[in-house]
């Protein structure tokens, strides 16, 4: 069954995605684009400061005389200037490799050994050890870039003319490539155009109510921004309508309720509506200028979705995507009413959306099977792997997103699992084998098996089932200590167990499923 087209039928221009973002900049360019609202005293950039500011960051990359469409790594706090140094990298024509601040050094080893960047910007508590490990893997530039407005990168802009040239760039060039877990534990790297990410936000610009209220709109911007969430739905969003955004570095839910009646729009993932949820101050009187919530990232439980429009009445908008698409599906803008808690909408104008059997054929209206989607928005590939991007390619070319859903007869998607058996936790991906790995290479751990399970603040909890080497005695406690060392800590298992023997199957396939249902109460779900 197929839901949405395939092609979006308004011109699309081959231009760099920095130029048509500009384009959109406000004429007054002394108003207010983005102001800080965490920091110790209040920052205010105007659409001037970031026309300046990417022109100025833009010109020291260009200083470099790097190869057109280097890989430019990002390893940084959240902050105005980490922002202007994305959209620094595609008016300079480079590709944008974004990475969480919660990675280790082994993480990063591998993004910079298999991405090969030309430049890796990180913090400046980390110099050290990443300056180290970016030079022995080739990577001949390292700046810094702190969160208070310091670091050498910032020294080197300020040299720098305020004037720049966008580089010419068609819709097919690449403009960033976001690294997602493999279930081999090896990490892809997913190549998008600047053709995926400028028709997914003049897509998004217009279904959610941006273009008419274009100038006028106020984004709580309150996301991380190394993924596709916070980088390229939120900042595009409110980039493409020249609209105002209130910066947090971090979501503190009092805080944030406590500028609400300034905003208009919202976006979180499921644990951050948990959490206002629970702030005491948060209600229809600091919702009261909102038009829009969106949710995504992760599943939205219909409890919290309920709770939600009697305590605020509003109705939040559930929408789906990911790191390989941007966004796919979204419930209507308009009206509120055709919002349908549990699902995540029908497919975008452009966007096709199908379910298909394990065979590639498609399935009756209701039934269950894969999700396959097709568009503007569908990255070129994963960096690298040529064999996996044909495998998660149809003979037709549709991708194959690896959930299970099902769509209705008014096209609206559910989604109801995954096939990639991926975990998500706090609105991150985790991917099970990537993080049994870790387990498995500890000294007196035989095997592991990870899983996820409900989870009443983070959808859902990593938890590590521990099979030990005879004679040996493994500590719980000690082994996710050794973990946080060594990777993210959203991949940390939240709980580990310590048992003689995993369940498998006849087969020998350790039956997860049974591990999921033997846990599911752990945390209250």
């Amino acid at each position: 069954m197929a839901a949405g087209g395939g092609t979006v039928t308004a011109p699309m221009t081959d231009e760099n995605l920095f130029a048509t973002l500009r384009a959109a900049f406000p004429a007054d360019l002394d108003a207010i684009a983005i102001e800080t609202c965490d920091t110790p005293q209040p920052l205010r950039y105007r659409w001037r400061d970031l026309e300046r500011g990417t022109a100025m960051l833009a010109n020291v990359l260009d200083s470099l005389d790097l190869p057109p469409g280097s890989r430019i790594a990002a390893h940084v706090d959240k902050s105005v200037e980490a922002l202007m140094l994305y959209l620094a990298v595609l008016r300079a024509g480079h590709v944008y490799l974004p990475l969480n601040t919660a990675y280790q050094a082994a993480e990063i080893e591998y993004f910079l050994g298999n991405a090969e960047p030309a430049v890796l910007v990180c913090s400046p508590r980390n110099f050290g050890w990443a300056s180290k490990l970016a030079f022995r893997l080739g990577v001949r530039n390292v700046f810094t870039l702190g969160d208070e407005r310091d670091g050498t990168l910032l020294d080197r802009a300020a040299q720098m003319s305020d004037r720049h040239e966008p580089a010419a760039r068609s819709g097919d060039d690449l403009a960033a490539i976001l690294y997602t877990s493999g279930t081999t534990g090896r990490s892809k790297g997913a190549m998008l155009t600047h053709r995926n990410l400028r028709s997914n936000a003049q897509v998004l610009h217009e279904a959610w109510g941006w273009r008419e209220h274009a100038g006028r709109d106020v984004l709580v911007h309150a996301l991380p921004i190394f993924h596709v969430h916070g980088l390229f739905v939120a900042s595009h969003c409110a980039l493409l309508s020249g609209s105002r955004m209130l910066w947090f570095a971090r979501f503190d839910p009092a805080a944030v309720t406590a500028r609400l009646p300034e905003a208009t729009v919202f976006m979180g993932v499921p644990t951050l509506y948990v959490r206002l949820l629970a702030e005491p101050s948060f209600g229809r009187e600091a919702c009261r200028r909102m038009r829009l919530f969106v949710s995504g990232s992760a599943p939205l439980l219909l409890q919290t979705f309920e709770e939600f429009r009697q305590r605020t009445g509003h109705t939040i908008l559930e929408r789906y995507g990911m790191s390989e698409t941007v966004m796919l599906t979204s419930n209507p803008y308009r009206p509120d009413s055709a919002r349908r808690g549990g699902t995540v909408g029908p497919a975008l104008p452009g966007v096709g959306v199908r379910i298909c059997d394990d065979r590639g054929l498609p399935v009756a209206t209701g039934e269950v099977g894969n999700v396959e989607v097709k568009g503007l928005n569908v990255f070129r590939g994963y960096w690298r792997m040529p064999e996996k991007t044909a495998d998660d390619f149809t003979t037709d070319l549709w991708f194959k997103t690896g959930d299970v859903g099902r769509l209705d007869a008014d096209g609206y998607l559910t989604i109801v699992g995954r096939s990639k058996d991926l975990i998500i936790s706090g609105g991150y991906n985790v991917y099970p084998a990537e993080v049994e790995g870790y387990v498995d290479a500890l000294p007196g751990v035989a095997e592991s098996a990870v899983v996820g399970v409900p989870h009443p603040d983070f959808g859902e909890a990593v938890v590590a089932v521990v099979v030990p080497r005879p004679g040996a005695a493994v500590d719980p406690a000690a082994l996710v200590a050794t973990l946080k060392a060594r990777i993210a800590n959203f991949k940390v298992p939240k709980q580990v167990f310590v048992v003689p023997e995993l369940p498998r199957n006849a087969m020998g396939k350790v039956q997860k499923n049974e591990l999921r249902a033997r846990h599911r109460s752990l945390f209250g779900g």
